[in-house]
């Protein structure tokens, strides 16, 4: 009876090893598009990687998968978008769906100029990835966009439920101008005046 307990366990123990453990493989395809994925790579693969990931090293970077803190770090996402615009619901929508995580600006007058020089034009959404920008909202090219910034494909993350930005919630989070220091000859801290003999 010692024995069977003794097998059951070492069974289990076995079998959580399996599941804690995680082979990752990356690599480069011969049309220069990188892959992360949990499957050996194809015979003409360059620059091979592979990493052993277990249930500790997860749980010291979040419950993230590393292919996901990768692109995150790498390749960073941006939505720009506008209230009232169709095209920026769909692009939200689509990185919700995703589980891509990514940060919003909703483009008021001040940020229009910012959104010129990084587009070339003040249209919405526009989409940036690490270094790559696409101005409008088409899915393939968005899906294209996140599969050659690395980032898992649809349905391998959890979607996401990320709304719109609140209008006016840029506007609090931003720090109130300093006042400017009052200047002239009484104006606190300035150097004390000379009496001028006449």
């Amino acid at each position: 009876m010692i024995l069977k307990r003794t097998g059951v366990a070492l069974v289990l123990a076995l079998a959580a090893g399996a599941v804690a453990a995680q082979q990752l493989y990356r690599w480069t395809d011969e049309k220069g598009q990188l892959h992360v994925a949990d499957t050996p790579p194809p015979p003409g693969a360059k620059d091979v990687h592979r990493w052993r990931v277990t249930a500790s090293s997860a749980a010291e970077g979040g419950s993230e998968p590393y292919a996901l803190r990768q692109a995150r770090k790498e390749s960073p996402v941006t939505l720009y978008t506008a209230p009232d615009c169709e095209p920026c619901n769909d692009a939200r929508k689509l990185l919700n769906a995703r589980g891509i995580p990514f940060k919003e600006v909703s483009v008021t007058e001040k940020e229009v100029s910012d959104l010129v020089k990084l587009s070339g034009s003040a249209s919405v959404p526009v989409i940036v990835a690490g270094s790559a920008t696409q101005k409008g909202f088409e899915e393939s090219v968005y899906q294209r966009l996140l599969d050659d910034a690395g980032y898992p494909k649809m349905g391998m993350l959890v979607p996401r439920s990320q709304e719109a930005p609140k209008p006016g919630a840029q506007e609090a989070a931003k720090p109130a101008p300093a006042e400017e220091a009052p200047r002239g000859p009484y104006a606190p801290g300035a150097p004390p005046q000379r009496s001028q003999k006449r």
